[in-house]
C-alpha cells in the first residue's frame, strides 16, 4: 500500500520533477545488464537500505547526501542513479546534487518498491 504524503510535500516533489531526469526501473536493470558504468545510491533511510537493496548500490540517505556526496563522488559528471522507496526523495535528492553542480544525475521513478514489484534481484541481509 503507498503512503499518503502530504500536498506541500507532493508539490515540491512534483517542482523538483520538473527540473530534473527520470528513469524507469527497467532502464536501471538493463543499465546493468549491459555492464553501463554509473553510481547507484539508495537514499532511503539506513533501516530501509539495511532490510534490502538493489544490487550494487551505495548507500547515502537523503538526510546526509548534499553533505557527504562529493567524498564518494568528486567528479561532477558521473553519472549517479538516485533511487528511494517510490521515486519522491531521490528527485529531490538529484534536485539537490544539480544545483550542487552534478550534470548527470537522474532519479529513479518507482524506487525500490517498483524494483521488488518488477522481480528483480534484491540484495538483503543474509545475502
Amino acid at each position: 500500500m503507498a503512503k499518503q504524503h502530504s500536498p506541500r510535500f507532493l508539490q515540491i516533489v512534483q517542482q523538483a520533477k520538473q527540473r530534473i531526469r527520470e528513469c524507469t526501473v527497467e532502464d536501471v536493470h538493463r543499465w546493468q545488464q549491459a555492464g553501463e558504468s554509473f553510481i547507484l545510491i539508495d537514499v532511503r533511510e539506513e533501516s530501509e537500505f539495511a532490510a534490502g537493496r538493489i544490487p550494487g548500490a551505495t548507500h547515502l540517505s537523503k538526510g546526509v547526501i548534499e553533505r557527504d556526496i562529493e567524498k564518494l563522488v568528486p567528479d561532477l559528471d558521473a553519472k549517479l542513479v538516485l533511487y528511494c522507496g517510490g521515486g519522491y526523495r531521490s528527485a529531490l535528492a538529484a534536485d539537490n546534487l544539480q544545483k550542487m553542480g552534478y550534470r548527470n544525475v537522474v532519479s529513479m521513478d518507482g524506487g525500490f518498491r517498483g524494483w521488488k514489484e518488477a522481480g528483480l534481484p534484491i540484495e538483503s541481509p543474509a545475502t
